[in-house]
């Protein structure tokens, strides 16, 4: 990738904090031309400004800045004037400080002068913050939480199913089959009216009737009403009933978590699918098999629309952990899988990979391949993931849909197969 402004001759280095920032000026000759301690509001962006125009700042050659972050208010405004914003990893920055003191010294002012010789020395080596639309970085923004908040729900259900495990197994017993299990609504919905098993054999029929259509079940609802109620009505072991009491209400508490963690979950997938939607590129990645609106979202949250950030298939492949790494040293060669990789890009190509299985013959037939050939399902799935990342590549780039036809084409041995029949 080209990287604009490699001759400018001054370098900026910034050490975040949380209420104040360190920066260095360097010149390409290593000499630190200035220092200077801001804080965190809009005065201290504006000295940091006026610093840089001090020191030749202007829009036709900004002054590249290296920070250690590429979150926040400050990263926000400097992408904003047009310049390039490395976000160097802290580990990097820490080695990178040892090539010049043994003594292990260490400081903020340290820091942002190591910082800003990294850019001096090492730029071209080193991958700017993309120029992402501003559409895009909203995206990212509503996929990421989206995201978490699955996370997070996840995370509360298993609390939820865990406290259930001690005291509760009829209502285990009656969602285990179904569809979300706990967090669905009609299991929260029993949980908060029956929050002990004691009361969940209390339960009528026309109660349990009438709970099914709260948690907005319009089909079936005396038939679940009456296997419901054959659940509760079993025979299990109890507690004390003051501890079941107890436990009721340390589940009523948990219940709470659970509702709140999948209304943002519901909430946040709505609005990240609208905004998704009105991104330019949502058609061509929504054209390919195994992806909708809101893994879509996620795909383009982690990869950006900037076209000039991965300079081949191989970058964008290896940005997304998918394409292996091979460690040779002599005779001996190892290939593995990457482990230092867009988590969040990773995840969803999984799921990407395991949908497309089902709605497209040829990544079907890929896969198939894959396993005859020794490969495991997670391997089998990520030489599949890492296929369409390819695809996926070319299609932005060219500005073209996703083709079956053209992703998949039938091997030679199909073809003669179909010729003689």
């Amino acid at each position: 990738m080209e990287i604009i402004g490699l001759s400018t001759p001054v370098f900026c280095g910034v050490d975040w904090a949380e209420d104040h920032h360190d920066v260095a000026l360097v010149d390409a000759g290593g000499k630190q031309l200035a220092k200077l301690r801001i804080s965190d509001d809009a005065a201290g962006f504006a000295q940091l400004t006026g610093l840089l125009a001090e020191h030749g700042d202007n829009e036709k050659a900004p002054i590249p800045v290296a920070i250690e972050t590429s979150r926040g208010l400050l990263v926000a405004c400097l992408r904003a004037t047009g310049r390039q914003v490395f976000a160097i990893n802290p580990l990097a920055v820490a080695r990178y400080r040892d090539r010049h003191s043994v003594a292990r010294k260490k400081s903020d002012a340290v820091d942002a002068a190591a910082l800003a010789n990294i850019l001096r020395v090492d730029m071209a080596a080193h991958r700017p913050l993309p120029a992402d639309s501003e559409l895009a970085q909203a995206v990212a923004v509503l996929a990421r939480a989206q995201q978490d908040a699955v996370w997070d729900r996840g995370q509360a259900h298993n609390k939820l199913r865990s406290q259930l495990r001690e005291f509760y197994p009829s209502v285990l017993a009656a969602f285990a089959d179904k569809r979300n299990g706990l967090c669905s609504r009609e299991a929260r919905t029993i949980l908060a009216a029956a929050p002990t098993p004691t009361t969940a054999a209390k339960l009528t029929r026309r109660r349990l009737q009438s709970l099914l259509r709260q948690a907005g079940r319009l089909r079936g609802i005396e038939a679940e009403a009456d296997r419901l109620h054959e659940v509760f009505q079993r025979e299990y072991l109890h507690h004390l009933p003051q501890v079941e009491a107890a436990l009721g209400q340390q589940t009523s508490a948990l219940l709470r978590q659970l509702d709140t963690t999948c209304r943002n979950a519901d909430q946040l997938e709505e609005a990240v699918a609208e905004a998704f939607e009105k991104h330019p590129d949502a058609p061509i990645i929504r054209s390919f098999p195994g992806l909708g609106s809101l893994t879509g979202a996620r795909v383009l949250a982690e990869i950006g629309d900037d076209r000039t950030r991965f300079a081949n298939a191989g970058s964008l492949k290896a940005y997304a952990g998918s394409a292996p790494v091979t460690r040779a040293s002599g005779k001996s060669c190892v290939v593995m899988s990457r482990r230092v990789k867009n988590q969040r890009l990773a995840a969803v190509g999984y799921v990407w990979a395991f949908v497309s299985l089902t709605r497209s013959p040829g990544a079907r037939a890929h896969y198939d391949r894959r396993k005859e050939a020794g490969d495991r399902h997670v391997a089998a799935q990520r030489n599949l993931f890492n296929r369409f990342m390819g695809m996926l590549f070319h299609c932005l780039q060219a500005g073209v849909t996703y083709d079956e036809t053209k992703a998949f084409p039938s091997p030679p041995s199909a073809e003669l197969s179909t010729a003689a029949a």
